[in-house]
């Protein structure tokens, strides 16, 4: 671990420069350990990648002295470590290709891929929500398959539906909301899986892991027409199991 006092407010906790569940690891239970202690001190807590950033309240003290009474150490994060013996796996429906995934060819031509190579590849992989970012609920998701590999768009989409499901370089996510964006995209979920009205807003949180699995159109309408009714869906239609 590596600590940096930013400014006056800001803690800066790096691990290793790397994208991997085993460096992300080591954030969620820094973030955890730091969420015990309840120290007065801090008022914020941001996970990414590979790092934390903790927000202090001058009034009540200094960016060095969390750090002091913290006493964070590798061997304590270890200890942890071994009393996390589960996940969480949402899994989610995506109808895939036609209107719903426009670019999912180009996905398959820029890999030599047929389209239906790309949705088994899509939907085998269990994908790591690293963070939430850059609109509330999206999900920035590891694990893609390095076939399914491709570049952004050369010219971004003015709107994408919610629920859209793309590619994006070696990561996979979706839209929460409709919105502007330049993945790929190569399908879409009818689950609204952000709702201002719920607690918590999102059905997903960063630890998490999300898998995707393949629906057809009557199924796509089934749960749309539920959404609209005030019908749950959850239960029925997405998921969630506990894996070692």
């Amino acid at each position: 671990m590596d600590f940096q006092v930013i400014n006056e407010e800001t803690i800066m906790i790096y691990f290793e420069d790397e994208i991997d569940p085993k460096t992300y690891d080591k954030v969620q239970l820094l973030v955890n350990y730091i969420h015990k202690q309840q120290h007065e001190a801090i008022v914020e807590t941001v996970a990414s990648y590979r790092a934390v950033m903790l927000i202090i309240d001058m009034a009540v003290s200094t960016p060095q002295t969390v750090l002091e009474s913290l006493d964070i150490t590798e061997a304590q994060l270890e200890n942890m470590a071994e009393e996390k013996t589960s996940k969480r796996v949402i899994h989610l429906p995506v109808l895939y290709g036609d209107e719903y995934g426009p670019d999912i060819e180009a996905v398959a031509e820029h890999n030599q891929l047929s389209t239906d190579e790309v949705i088994r590849l899509h939907t085998e992989n269990q994908y790591l929500i690293y963070m939430l970012g850059f609109m509330p609920g999206f999900p920035f998701l590891g694990g893609l398959d390095e076939r399914l590999h491709t570049p952004r768009r050369s010219e971004p989409r003015t709107k994408l539906e919610a629920g859209s499901v793309g590619i994006a370089n070696n990561q996979t996510g979706l839209y929460p909301s409709a919105s502007p964006g330049g993945w790929q995209i190569i399908g879409r979920t009818p689950v609204k899986v952000l709702n201002m009205d719920q607690d918590p807003m999102v059905i997903y949180q960063p630890g998490d892991y999300i898998k995707f699995y393949e629906i057809d159109q009557e199924t796509y309408d089934e749960i749309v027409s539920a959404q609209q009714n005030g019908e749950q869906v959850m239960e029925k239609w997405v998921k969630v199991s506990h894996e070692h």
